[in-house]
C-alpha cells in the first residue's frame, strides 16, 4: 500500500510558485528521503500533505485518503515535526507533552518518558527558557510518542548536536523497523544517503529525480584525484576542476570520459600518485541541479 501517492500536486501562491505537478510514491515501511535547498518546496509539499494549506490543483492521498477531505483522519496516523517548533510560553515541557498527548486522546506518558531520557530532555524546564537544540528536542517527542504510521520529518535535525543527531536516527530507525513509513525532508544530503532507501530531488517546484539513493549515486562519473604534473586540456568528459594547494601538484575532478582515454592521458604526464573513487552524494545532487538549467520562472516560496 502507498502510505503517500501524489498527482500533479500544484501549489502557487498568486503568481509566485510553489510546487508544479508534483508525483510522488512513497510505500508504506519505507524510510524516503525529499531533497532540496532551502526554497525548493519541501515544506509547502509537506503542508499540503497534512491539510495545513490547499493546493491549487492536483491531488494527494495519505493511506488511501484524499488530502484535505479526509484531514482527520489523515492526522491521526501522522506524526509530524515541523523544522520550527513554537511552544506556548509559560509551560513547562511535561505540559506541552501531555497537552500534545491529550490533543489525540492517548496517554502517552510511557513512551513520552522513554524518549526524553534518550534525547536527554529535562521534563520540568519551561519551554521558554529552552534553547533552540531543546526546543527541537520537544517536537520530537510530540511527534514519536503516538508511535504513529508515518512520520513526516522536515528538517528534523537543527539545532541537534552530533550525538543527539545520531541519538534520533537510531530512533527513527527502530520506529521503520516496527512498520512506521517515514518522509524525511532534508538539505542535509548524507542524512538522506545514510538513512534513506528512495529519494526525490526538488528543484524550484518540480521533481528532477526521483530513484533509489544507490542509484542516485551511481552515474558514469568518478572522482579523480591526480597527484603530480600532467597536461588534461585536451581530455573530454572532466567537470569540477579542483586544483589543490598542497604544492605537489594536485587536482581532483568529476570524470565521464572513456577510462582508456584517461590512463592514456595520465600515462603521458608526471604521476606520483592517483586515485579513483565513487562519488558522493552531494556531487551527485549538485550535477542534477546544475544540469537541470535555469527556467526563470518566478521565485519558490517554500
Amino acid at each position: 500500500m502507498e502510505a503517500i501517492k501524489t498527482m500533479n500536486l500544484t501549489k502557487y501562491y498568486g503568481k509566485s510558485r510553489g510546487v508544479v505537478e508534483l508525483n510522488l510514491s512513497v510505500e508504506e515501511g519505507e524510510i524516503f528521503g525529499f531533497i532540496g535547498p532551502n526554497g525548493a518546496g519541501k515544506s509547502t509539499t509537506i503542508r499540503m500533505l497534512l491539510g495545513l494549506i490547499s493546493p491549487t490543483s492536483g491531488r494527494g492521498r495519505i493511506f488511501g485518503k484524499q488530502i484535505g477531505q479526509e484531514k482527520k483522519e489523515i492526522l491521526r496516523n501522522i506524526g509530524y515535526l515541523p523544522s520550527e517548533a513554537l511552544f506556548y510560553s509559560g509551560m513547562r515541557v511535561r505540559d506541552v507533552l501531555k497537552l500534545s498527548a491529550d490533543l489525540r486522546r492517548m496517554d502517552c506518558g510511557e513512551e513520552s518518558k522513554k524518549l526524553c531520557g534518550r534525547l536527554q530532555l529535562d521534563l520540568s524546564r519551561k519551554v521558554e527558557e529552552l534553547s533552540f537544540g531543546n526546543r527541537k528536542k520537544v517536537a520530537i517527542v510530540c511527534a514519536l510518542q503516538s508511535r504513529p504510521r508515518l512520520l513526516i520529518l522536515d528538517e528534523p535535525t537543527g539545532g541537534l548536536d552530533p550525538l543527539m543527531q545520531r541519538e534520533f536516527f537510531e530512533i527513527v530507525r527502530e520506529r521503520n523497523r516496527d512498520g512506521a513509513t517515514v518522509f524525511l525532508s532534508s538539505h542535509v544530503l548524507s542524512e538522506i544517503q545514510h538513512n534513506c532507501t528512495r529519494a526525490a530531488i526538488i528543484r524550484e517546484g518540480k521533481i528532477i529525480a526521483c530513484d533509489s539513493v544507490d542509484a542516485l549515486a551511481k552515474n558514469n562519473a568518478r572522482r579523480v584525484t591526480v597527484h603530480g604534473s600532467v597536461d588534461l586540456s585536451g581530455l573530454d568528459g572532466i567537470r569540477d576542476m579542483q586544483e589543490k594547494a598542497d604544492g605537489g601538484g594536485t587536482v581532483s575532478f568529476l570524470y565521464s570520459g572513456e577510462m582508456k582515454r584517461l590512463l592514456q592521458t595520465l600515462s603521458a604526464g608526471q604521476v606520483t600518485d592517483l586515485s579513483v573513487a565513487e562519488p558522493d552524494l552531494e556531487e551527485i545532487f549538485m550535477h542534477y541541479y546544475e544540469g537541470a538549467g535555469n527556467e526563470n520562472e518566478p521565485g519558490v516560496k517554500e
